[in-house]
This record gives structure tokens, C-alpha cells and sequence, in this order.
């Protein structure tokens, strides 16, 4: 695993290949499928979070569209400090995984499109199965409601 050491004056230090970095290389380390950390300098802490947010915004603000709207952030803030926090973390990193397992699958259908499957036939069988997701982890949630208020 890379470990990248963040210094007080904001530089990103990257320790296997002797250089310093800017935060778009580490975006493509993230791209890239490379395992990495950040640690600040002097206290040794681990902050990849915080770099790997601050991406995140960067992101954002240069694409038209966000992924993570106004109405998306206040709904993930209600989740901090109330009981369903690690559920929603759990689900979230499930549902990511699960849309992604199903890109690649879309994908691969565009890929050998002399199949026997229409597209419109797989995506209808993406979507009952996210439906089945949903519906799983809705009951495991709860009523899925972090503000424990009825809507």
C-alpha cells in the first residue's frame, strides 16, 4: 500500500516514489484501483478521509451535475449521530458495490449484444434486483427514517 505524507504547508508527500504530488494525482491513484493512505507529517494520523473528501468537493464543483445534492447531503448528516449511522454506512458501500456489479454487467451485455438478451430485458432485471436490495435493507433499517419522524 502507498502511504502519502501530508506537511503543514499542504503538500502531499508520496514516500514509494520519492515526489511530491498534487490532489489530482491522488484522484488517479483512486481511479486506478491503487491502494493507498495519507498520513499528516507530524502527528502520524491517518487523514485519507479528509483527502478523499476534499476530492469529492473538488469533483462537485467542476461536473454540472452532482452526484451528491443538497437534498442527499442533509438526508446523509440526519444519519450522524443517530442509530441507524453504521446501517447506513453498510448500505451505502452495498449499493455502490451492487450498481457497479450491475454497470459491468450492462456493459458486458452492450459488449456481446448478439446475445439473447434485449437491453431493455436486462434492464428490467437490474432494476427488480436493486428493488429486492432496497427492500432488504429497508427491512433490516427499519422504516429507514433517521430522524425517527413519520413522513
Amino acid at each position: 500500500m502507498r502511504t502519502l505524507k501530508k506537511y503543514p504547508n499542504r503538500r502531499l508527500y508520496d514516500t514509494s516514489q520519492s515526489c511530491y504530488v498534487t490532489i489530482d494525482n491522488v484522484r488517479d491513484l483512486v481511479l486506478g484501483h491503487e491502494r493507498f493512505r495519507v498520513v499528516d507529517s507530524k502527528s502520524g494520523e491517518d487523514i485519507t478521509r479528509s483527502i478523499l473528501l476534499q476530492i469529492i468537493i473538488e469533483q462537485e464543483n467542476v461536473f454540472g451535475e452532482h452526484v451528491l445534492t443538497n437534498e442527499v447531503l442533509q438526508h446523509l448528516i440526519r444519519f450522524y449521530g443517530s442509530g441507524l449511522q453504521t446501517n447506513m454506512a453498510h448500505f451505502l458501500e452495498q449499493s455502490i458495490s451492487f450498481f457497479l456489479n450491475q454497470q459491468e454487467a450492462m456493459q458486458d451485455q452492450v459488449r456481446n449484444v448478439m446475445g439473447t438478451n434485449s437491453p431493455i430485458s436486462m434492464w428490467q432485471k437490474m432494476t427488480e434486483e436493486n428493488m429486492k436490495l432496497w427492500e432488504s435493507m429497508s427491512k433490516t433499517m427499519g422504516n429507514g427514517n433517521p430522524s425517527g419522524r413519520d413522513k
